[in-house]
């Protein structure tokens, strides 16, 4: 894609919501966190769901570590791989309060080396708590890439530095989440719904989807 088609493209999805957000509920920057990483291969709504309840009693590490992992299977055991998760989560807040006086590091390194944090996890707590120009490349954001043309690439590794490279200013801080949101709800991973997409004529992809047909009058 060319220089000034990703600008235009970007453009475009910044006009249709300028203040992009993260749709994991959290209250806090720990609480981000853990969202974030009980949210690997589940959906953003059920890991709401599942936390409502766990984030009106538990707001810092030593509350998480004094819940315990049986503890906190019984909120998260909706979502999968729960039980990794719940030990993941339990050994993270216990870093916390043993390495970083139980905040949450802005610092990439330190963020990856917590239990449960791959680099994934570590560039969305940089960019919706810290308010670092990162991108977060899941499966929503590999597919955008891909079938746009905007940043391809065999790994979401190599999709996240393409779109590092690719992306200009003044789109940078929030271009994941627009990213994530152009995905989950218009280039959809069966059947994109190109007919009503804001950038449809600067993607590569083809042949464009075509509207639905509406059922005949009886």
């Amino acid at each position: 894609m060319k220089k000034a088609d990703v600008f235009e493209f970007y453009r475009r999805l910044a006009e249709a919501n300028p203040h992009p957000e993260t749709e994991l509920e959290s209250g806090n920057v720990f609480q981000l966190l853990v969202a974030v990483v009980l949210s690997a291969q589940a959906t953003d709504a059920g890991v709401n769901k599942a936390t409502r309840a766990l984030f009106a009693a538990v707001k810092t590490p030593e509350q998480m570590v004094a819940l315990g992992e049986d503890g906190l299977k019984q909120h998260i055991k909706t979502i999968g791989l729960f039980n990794t998760k719940a030990k993941n989560v339990i050994a993270l807040s216990e870093a916390l309060i043993a390495q970083h006086d139980s905040e949450v590091p802005n610092d990439r390194a330190a963020l990856e080396a917590l239990p449960g944090v791959g680099r994934k996890t570590a560039n969305v707590v940089l960019n919706v708590a810290f308010d670092a120009e990162t991108f977060a490349v899941d499966t929503h954001i590999f597919r955008v890439g891909n079938r746009t043309g905007l940043a391809r690439g065999k790994t979401p590794l190599a999709v996240g530095l393409k779109l590092d490279k690719a992306t200009p200013q003044p789109f940078r801080l929030h271009a994941h989440h627009w990213l994530i949101l152009h995905g989950r709800y218009i280039c959809k991973a069966r059947t994109p719904e190109c007919w009503r997409c804001p950038v449809a004529d600067l993607c590569a992809y083809k042949p464009k989807t075509p509207p639905p047909k509406r059922a005949k009058a009886p």
